[in-house]
């Protein structure tokens, strides 16, 4: 009896929204750690990790724009002085953020803005989509500025709900480390800033008596946090009087260059390929938002209103003189100012929930106009507009469409696990030059070997996986050498580009690998549909040939 009692208690445990919320950050947690190292380095993965490895054991950084902002090397830099360095270390802490997203739905929970089924779809969404999987084990910088972004936003929510300097520090803070971080954490404070601006003038929110003082710490903790990673903890101070506009200069001339270009619908197709089902959901929520059947309900019924109100042969009416009501003046912009930064009035009461979709909606569909617009096209920024996505598509989450979204949720974990599972090369959009798991075979062929030239200058991630005391072995060039300078050196190894590589090499024996690869978007474009089911694309790539010396007794 006692046990049937337990289990009892158990399962209404498991089951209950606690239970339910616990079950998935679990999930979130295997999804993200699981077999972190299962592929190699991207090609941007090594040349972070090599920075960051650069900085720890010879202490040399310097901002440049092109590899976006100093948080990254540093807080990885300072996790291979305590774990080692490693593929899978260095993606420790993109893991440990991309998990982090979904415990902090949890306060967002508390202040009434998500009710119970909202969050937890919400949280399962965060934790199987296949984006926030994938770049979740992934060294680049986006994940980490969705996590300041949820920061940003939890610290925001708290702070005109308790009126307490605390949440000032923890916006600030994330603020700066966003901007200490990537470019485009400005987009996000931008989008977050005209809406509570919005909020302010309607009387929504309501400043606390000392907001200035909160402003105040608040923006000098961000700057703080910007000037001592942006100078190198004091080492380039100069960086903090010209960063900024070299940052909008090299970006500028990116967007123009279009290096990475795609048509503005290009992250519409990456929604489609692997979230479908929380981008039409997120369609159904502003639908819903907007309140389409109530619209076309009233229309009706102003339309059977006309029809039955007698015409101008019906009977007169009595002509009645109703005294209106005095009109409660308006106060003026100015006297509206005054009482707004005293921080005087009382906020409106407003729907929490709808005011929070209405906030995604607006996140939502600026992000989609900022990158359809931003001429650089990478897989990786489709998580600045997958995230407010999911908080519209959880909104007015009925339990009919909770389990729409919940069985909706095997399609998105089957995506994740081919993306970010398959021990192989993936045709995918989602992944862009990519190094491939071919390099695993010229990595055996260069331990196997004394001396090994490099002959080209396509040759990352090599001096990332040959780092420290395994680099002597390899002898770069920036490109093909003489057949003289090979066989005076010796080497039994020789790595040229398949575009600028040796006929033969007397006594060495050729073998073609691939060194990464990305999905052509320009030689399937033609065929998207059907690419969509097969999942059989062309893919572009870059080839090495490796050239290995036959010593006596082999066979050429």
């Amino acid at each position: 009896m006692k046990a049937a009692t337990f289990a009892a208690g158990f399962r209404e445990r498991l089951l209950s929204f606690e239970g339910l919320f616990l079950l998935i950050f679990l999930a979130t947690i295997a999804l993200r750690f699981y077999t972190l190292d299962l592929k190699l380095f991207h090609h941007d993965e090594a040349i972070h990790a090599w920075f960051s490895y650069r900085l720890l054991t010879e202490g040399t950084y310097a901002y440049d724009p092109m590899y976006h902002g100093p948080f990254l090397y540093y807080t990885t830099a300072g996790i291979f002085s305590l774990l080692g360095d490693s593929d899978l270390v260095g993606r420790l802490l993109p893991a440990l953020l991309g998990t982090l997203l979904v415990p902090l739905l949890y306060p967002i929970y508390r202040l009434g803005y998500l009710d119970k089924k909202q969050t937890l779809v919400a949280a399962l969404f965060l934790a199987v989509s296949p984006n926030m999987v994938y770049f979740s084990r992934f060294l680049r910088n986006d994940i980490f500025i969705a996590f300041f972004t949820m920061v940003l936003l939890v610290a925001l929510l708290y702070y005109f709900e308790r009126h307490k300097v605390q949440y000032a520090i923890i916006a600030g803070a994330a603020i700066g480390f966003g901007m200490s971080t990537k470019e485009n954490m400005p987009i996000i404070v931008l989008i977050f800033g005209v809406y509570l601006l919005y909020l302010i003038w309607t009387g929504k929110v309501q400043l606390p008596q000392r907001w200035i003082r909160d402003l105040v710490v608040g923006g000098l903790i961000a700057v703080g946090i910007m000037a001592i990673f942006y100078s190198s903890f004091g080492a380039h101070p100069e960086v903090l009087m010209d960063g900024w506009l070299r940052a909008i200069e090299h970006w500028t001339s990116m967007h123009q260059a279009q290096r990475l270009g795609g048509p503005p619908y290009f992250y519409i197709l990456l929604f489609i390929l692997y979230e479908v089902p929380i981008l039409i959901l997120a369609v159904v929520g502003v639908l819903q938002f907007i309140d389409i059947p109530g619209i076309v309900s009233r229309w009706k019924e102003r339309r059977m209103e006309q029809r039955e109100s007698p015409g101008e042969e019906g009977e007169e009416e009595a002509i009645q003189v109703i005294e209106t009501p005095a009109v409660e003046q308006k106060p003026g912009l100015r006297d509206r100012l005054r009482e707004i930064l005293s921080g005087g009035g009382e906020p409106r009461v407003i729907d929490r929930q709808k005011e929070f979709a209405r906030f995604a909606i607006f996140w939502m569909v600026l992000s989609l106009a900022v990158y359809a617009y931003i001429g650089e096209k990478v897989p990786w920024l489709i998580l600045h507009q997958l995230l407010p996505m999911i908080f519209v598509a959880v909104y007015l989450m009925t339990t009919k469409k909770a389990v729409i979204a919940t069985v909706a949720g095997i399609f998105l974990i089957a995506m994740t696990l081919h993306v970010a599972f398959t021990p192989a090369d993936i045709n995918e959009p989602i992944v862009q030059v990519q190094n491939s798991e071919d390099l695993r075979e010229v990595f055996a062929k260069i331990d196997a070997a004394d001396r090994v030239a490099v002959a080209t200058e396509t040759y990352w991630p090599l001096p990332w996986y040959y780092r420290g005391d395994h680099a002597a072995k390899l002898s770069y060039y920036s490109q093909k050498v003489s057949d003289s300078t090979i066989y005076g050196s010796n080497f039994d190894l020789v790595i040229t580009h398949d575009a600028d590589t040796y006929p033969v090499l007397e006594g060495y024996t050729m073998e073609t690998y691939r060194l990464n690869y990305w999905f052509s978007y320009e030689e399937n474009k033609d065929r998207l549909l059907e690419y969509y089911f097969l999942r059989d694309g062309k893919v572009g790539s870059r080839n090495l040939e490796v050239f290995s010396k036959v010593h006596p007794g082999m066979t050429a």
